[in-house]
């Protein structure tokens, strides 16, 4: 063999599937800082124009650097895996009773969350703890498979789903229920192949919700319906107490960032129309942070939600689910999050959940916005 050769093996464990196989090869390479890769082997290698941009508040050691020096002398194992996340993104792995007794009973009844679905990194808190009231699990109806495809978005897409559990509303109020909550939030993945969208199914499960628990309060987190305001006004007008619909991300990044059929002034209209159906609803949006949005872009995006009246923000960092996903542009550090909380509530807004690993469906917020409705029922 001649002496520039390398002879290169790789083993490769798929992440996407708990039972898929290891996969070996081995190849020759004469320059190490091209690496071929098996063209039937599925591979989330990382290449160093994926490795983020951490924001100028990190500190330094946290970022994560490729020199030429080490691509000049060959790969290491570093090459090949993830970059380190800062500290303040990494979050436990769920192990307690709660947890486990969630999923059982979510298993049990055919049911999907979106804390599952999306791999949020909230689900040990939010599903963990000795208290059962106190837990929160937002529940996706319609399916887990999403006719959208979003590039920030780990929900699994199909342009034909399967079709809807009938049984799904009433099984639904059923495991809420037996949970013990005072607070649920809905979501569900897009459904444009059905003619609603599947607004009546979203009602029917708040109906079901609401006769089997009137005490339970429910937040809604739809879809924009293609921007048919009659489905808005099913779901608006079901009896829920928070209708939520996230905007994503600032206007100039929404073609690149969700799907082509959403827009940033239908999810401002969807807001805005869900209010004037119910007065007294609280509505609610969410905004990822590190996509390359600017001060200025977040800023306009705050004056909009205010001009249409959005009573709740949360801001959160993109984190991407796999290579197959949009790249992070920069980790925002937690002294930014504070600084956007700020900001928001300044402008006027009556709830602001800013973090690293605050996500639309937020443990905390949802128990302020409880406290919020409790004591305006207080004083019909």
């Amino acid at each position: 063999m001649p002496p520039t050769l390398r002879t290169l093996s790789i083993s490769i464990l798929s992440r996407h599937s708990p039972r898929t196989p290891s996969v070996s090869f081995s190849t020759q390479v004469s320059n190490p800082a091209f690496i071929p890769v098996h063209p039937d082997t599925p591979s989330d290698f990382l290449t160093p124009s994926d490795i983020p941009q951490v924001h100028p508040h990190t500190p330094p050691s946290s970022t994560p650097i490729i020199s030429n020096s080490t691509i000049k002398s060959g790969p290491s194992l570093a090459d090949f895996i993830n970059p380190r996340l800062p500290s303040w993104l990494k979050s436990p792995i769920p192990t307690s009773p709660s947890y486990h007794a969630l999923k059982r009973d979510l298993r049990g009844l055919n049911l999907h969350t979106v804390c599952e679905e999306a791999r949020c990194p909230n689900i040990a808190d939010c599903w963990g703890g000795n208290d059962r009231a106190a837990a929160t699990a937002t529940i996706m109806l319609m399916g887990d498979s999403c006719t959208r495809a979003c590039r920030f978005c780990s929900v699994k897409t199909s342009r034909s789903p399967a079709p809807l559990d009938p049984n799904e509303p009433l099984h639904t109020a059923q495991a809420i229920r037996k949970w013990g909550l005072g607070y649920v939030v809905l979501t569900s993945v897009d459904r444009d192949d059905l003619p609603d969208g599947g607004a009546a199914h979203f009602a029917s499960t708040i109906s079901n919700i609401k006769n089997t628990a009137p005490h339970i309060l429910v937040e809604a987190l739809t879809g924009d319906f293609a921007g048919n305001l009659d489905n808005v006004k099913t779901v608006a007008a079901s009896g829920l107490d928070v209708y939520a619909h996230n905007i994503e991300t600032v206007e100039n990044l929404t073609p690149s960032v969700r799907d082509r059929r959403a827009s940033f002034n239908q999810s401002l209209q969807v807001l805005y129309f869900a209010k004037s159906v119910q007065k007294n609803l609280i509505t609610k949006t969410s905004i990822m942070l590190g996509l390359g949005e600017t001060d200025d872009e977040i800023i306009h995006a705050l004056n909009e939600l205010r001009k249409n009246d959005v009573d709740v923000v949360t801001f959160g960092q993109y984190m991407r689910p796999t290579k197959r996903h949009m790249k992070v542009i920069e980790y925002i550090a937690p002294d930014k999050f504070d600084y956007w909380k700020e900001k928001a509530l300044e402008m006027g807004f009556l709830y602001v959940a800013s973090g690293p690993l605050v996500r639309s469906s937020y443990k905390a917020g949802e128990a302020f916005i409880e406290n919020v409705l409790k004591k305006r029922k207080s004083e019909e």
